[in-house]
């Protein structure tokens, strides 16, 4: 049976995604807020990670960055995480944040579970992760050099 930590505050988000894993394979554990994410992945030990962009005040990156640095602190494989957006563009931002996938609002149950097996069968990620806000949000532009 796999764990799935879902972080969503808006209530059909989380209908949806217990509606798509009402499935024996799968145990969903639910929190409403970014704030109290990482205190269910560190009681039930998760396999993936299910979090919105927009969750709380905080948001879907943040908790991304403190799930994965907590299982560094536990070492822990760090669980797959896939991150629901309301727009695609979006996309880049999420796997900035370390998330293994992403998923546009409003999904399918198929792709949800789908998403989520991809996520668990991914080779674990070991070290820490670059925290997202510390990361330029695009590559550096070449600068010419001086002759000398």
């Amino acid at each position: 049976m796999s764990r799935i930590l879902l972080v969503a505050d808006v209530v059909w988000v989380r209908n949806d995604v217990r509606a798509a894993l009402s499935d024996p394979d799968y145990e969903v554990i639910e929190t409403a807020d970014a704030e109290t994410a990482a205190q269910a992945a560190y009681h039930h030990d998760v396999d993936a990670v299910v979090v919105d962009l927009q969750v709380g005040s905080r948001g879907g990156m943040a908790v991304t960055r403190e799930v994965r640095a907590l299982s560094h602190l536990l070492d822990r494989p760090a669980p797959g995480v896939i991150m629901l957006l309301d727009r695609t563009v979006d996309a880049f931002l999420a796997k900035r944040a370390g998330a293994d996938g992403w998923m546009p609002k409003p999904f399918t149950a198929r792709q949800l579970r789908s998403a989520i097996a991809a996520a668990i069968e991914r080779p674990p990620v070991l070290g820490r992760p670059e925290p997202a806000d510390e990361a330029p949000l695009r590559e550096p532009v070449a600068q010419p050099v001086a002759d000398g």
